[in-house]
């Protein structure tokens, strides 16, 4: 019998959490420059208006559904109209914000690449903003839409003309959509329960929030989604291990004193 000895493997340790500081510097520095870098695209309001024709038109040409039904339903009653604008105003950063925290928490490796997807979508969707300004469906008069965030309540947005802290010229895409369906995704990669699939619930409630209220078109979403598709196919996702899919470090059995895996024995 020909048999050689070898240790037993361990599964290979868990990925270390990139350096906190660093990481807290880089996620502010993104909210930032989604906050505040879409006001780079103001003071072309006529070519707003003017893009918001043609998407609206181009809608019509798809047949897609008019962003008016979505509406019709939230104001069947008023407590609901102003739950959606209360969705729309206060869940897409709070729910960004802890999906990235729940992440570098439990899956380092995942956090990484949500982090790098969402900064990549930003970026795209900044540039988009700047080439292709877009009124929203609230101020399109061939819309018939209500404002129903200025109506009802509460609304994140002031006057065009005196709102200083955001551009509202900045429709597509719809990073409220685009986020809400990377904050899916993500989890439904990093997580391994049955129930991890009604995450696409978030982006679905989202995509209808954003349409009911007449903030984004449909066509805002559909941008949205193909950006991220793209971003996807570019920046890969952990391999899933045992580590990374949450299910901790798979330890060998302690062995005895001078016990050995016998490899090829029997040959």
């Amino acid at each position: 019998m020909n048999a050689r000895t070898e240790p037993a493997e361990a599964e290979p340790a868990p990925p270390a959490r990139p350096p906190i500081v660093r990481e807290l510097l880089l996620v502010a520095g993104l909210f930032l420059v989604y906050k505040f870098g879409r006001q780079l695209a103001t003071g072309h309001t006529a070519e707003a208006f003017r893009n918001a024709g043609d998407v609206w038109h181009a809608e019509r040409w798809l047949h897609l559904p008019g962003e008016g039904a979505v509406q019709s339903l939230l104001l069947h009653g008023d407590t609901l109209v102003r739950v959606a604008n209360t969705y729309y105003a206060t869940v897409h950063f709070p729910a960004t914000l802890a999906f990235l925290v729940w992440l570098y928490l439990r899956r380092p490796a995942h956090y990484v690449w949500a982090r790098r997807v969402l900064a990549a979508v930003t970026a795209a969707a900044l540039v988009l903003h700047l080439a292709f300004p877009l009124a929203p469906p609230r101020m399109l008069a061939a819309a018939g839409l209500v404002d129903t965030a200025r109506v009802y309540g509460p609304s994140v947005y002031g006057p065009p003309q005196t709102d200083h802290l955001s551009n509202q010229f900045a429709a597509m895409p719809s990073l409220h959509f685009g986020w809400a369906l990377m904050v899916a995704i993500g989890l439904v990669v990093a997580t391994r329960s049955r129930w991890r699939w009604l995450w696409l619930l978030h982006p679905l409630v989202t995509l209808l929030v954003i349409v009911g209220t007449a903030n984004h078109y449909w066509l805002d979403a559909v941008v949205a989604g193909a950006l991220l598709g793209v971003v996807l196919a570019v920046v890969h996702a952990p391999a899933r291990t045992n580590t990374t899919a949450g299910r901790g470090v798979l330890r060998p059995a302690r062995a005895k004193t001078g016990d050995q895996v016998l490899v090829g024995a029997g040959r």
